[in-house]
């Protein structure tokens, strides 16, 4: 296993395989490379099904054993079944984050392939504030959700970004979550270090202190000290990165840019490896170096940044009947 400077073992890769997409999301940004590219322009640059198979080889030497394909939007690609099936004759832990909006006709060539789960960007279920933030459509979303459980992709976890258009819709998004076997919901903070400065950021603590307040029962996720918030058995996660050394700490994930460039953090860009054109041998020395190279973005690279005060963060009231029953 290749571990960083601070003792972080690296266990996973995400990977993109194009920077195009046929959504809009206000807040996209394209995972720190953005913008996106329109959907039907065709991208020399997008690695072949055989460039990502090699790249994953190498990182199952080190011991990497779970890959998440991501984009843009990763369905845009028709090769996507090749790629995965490539890549599970390497590493059988496959999964897909994706807008959802192609997934209905395609879930089950993908289950098939070898994918086993997907995380699927949803931020409301109301069409039109869907449609606002997102720039399409919701009912083939939600159809694609269906699709997915309905072949075996579980858990299907929704990917619900925190800020403040979004507010309004957690609560009925845990309510569907708990209605429906196999679903899990994942609030993801709004990050503006990556988009630029938009009145747009929310406390997370306080969202965290809401969750707290209403589920069943929380839990401590091992791996990265976070809380799991039940209700009605249903799991609701919060990744809160921004201005969290807590969060970098337990970072376990490199990336791989569409181009095929390593990139040890999200949020850097100046530790970009390119990986085209190289022996095997040059593409082991470029795992070592991107991980040797790694260090926790907030309290490491970035050290003057606000401080976060979970312990006084004020009580959201989301629901009218706020402090009322459980959801």
């Amino acid at each position: 296993m290749l571990v960083d400077s601070v003792g972080r073992g690296v266990t996973d890769i995400r990977i993109s395989v194009t920077k195009r997409c046929n959504f809009g999301c206000v807040y996209c940004h394209d995972e720190g490379l953005g913008p996106v590219a329109k959907p039907r322009t065709p991208h020399g640059e997008e690695m072949t099904p055989t460039e990502v198979e090699r790249l994953v080889r190498v990182a199952r030497a080190f011991d990497i054993d779970s890959v998440k394909f991501t984009g843009g939007e990763p369905l845009v690609r028709p090769d996507l079944e090749e790629i995965i099936a490539r890549t599970v004759r390497h590493i059988d832990d496959v999964s897909l984050t994706t807008n959802g909006s192609m997934l209905e006709g395609r879930a089950e060539a993908l289950r098939n392939a070898g994918l086993k789960r997907v995380n699927v960007s949803i931020d409301s279920l109301d069409p039109g504030a869907f449609q606002e933030i997102r720039k399409g459509a919701l009912a083939p979303v939600l159809r694609g959700i269906e699709a997915a459980l309905r072949v075996g992709l579980k858990p299907v976890k929704l990917n619900m970004v925190v800020f403040r258009p979004t507010l309004p819709h957690i609560p009925e998004m845990i309510r569907f979550a708990s209605r429906t076997e196999g679903l899990r919901v994942q609030l993801i903070q709004f990050m503006p270090e990556l988009v630029g400065p938009k009145d747009w950021s929310v406390d997370i603590d306080s969202v965290k202190r809401w969750l707290e307040s209403r589920a069943d029962r929380v839990l401590v996720r091992e791996m990265h000290h976070r809380k799991i918030y039940l209700f009605h058995g249903t799991e609701v996660e919060v990744v809160d990165p921004v201005a969290n050394p807590d969060f970098c700490m337990h970072c376990h994930r490199i990336r791989v840019t569409h181009k095929g460039e390593l990139k040890g953090c999200l949020n850097r860009n100046d530790d970009l490896i390119p990986t085209r054109g190289l022996t095997d041998e040059a593409l082991e020395e470029a795992f070592r170096s991107v991980v040797a190279a790694r260090i926790p973005f907030y309290g490491g690279y970035l050290r003057d940044y606000p401080r976060r005060t979970p312990e006084s963060a004020p009580l959201l009231q989301l629901m009218p009947e706020d402090f009322g029953p459980p959801l």
